[in-house]
């Protein structure tokens, strides 16, 4: 099943752009590792796939933005069987 996932990201600390650009980058390198789509906007990223392929890469990039730089707070809107991109 495809899964479209829009989410943004807001870091708890006044240095919020290296913490977003750092996560959208590592969300391009999960997507092209495993085949996933990936387009940002200036108030979000829209990550296009595979359901188990998008949740575990999400799960895995969410994960290690936390431990390189610490909590932040992630919006999201998911749209099962649907291929926005």
């Amino acid at each position: 099943m495809m899964t479209t996932i829009e989410i943004s990201m807001y870091p708890l600390q006044e240095g919020y752009v290296p913490p977003i650009d750092g996560f959208i980058a590592l969300l391009n390198q999960r997507a092209s590792a495993t085949g996933f789509k990936v387009l940002t906007y200036p108030t979000c990223t829209v990550i296009c796939g595979a359901y188990d392929i998008v949740f575990s890469a999400l799960q895995e990039t969410i994960a290690e933005a936390n431990e390189t730089w610490g909590k932040a707070v992630y919006v999201t809107k998911i749209i099962p069987n649907y291929e926005a991109l």
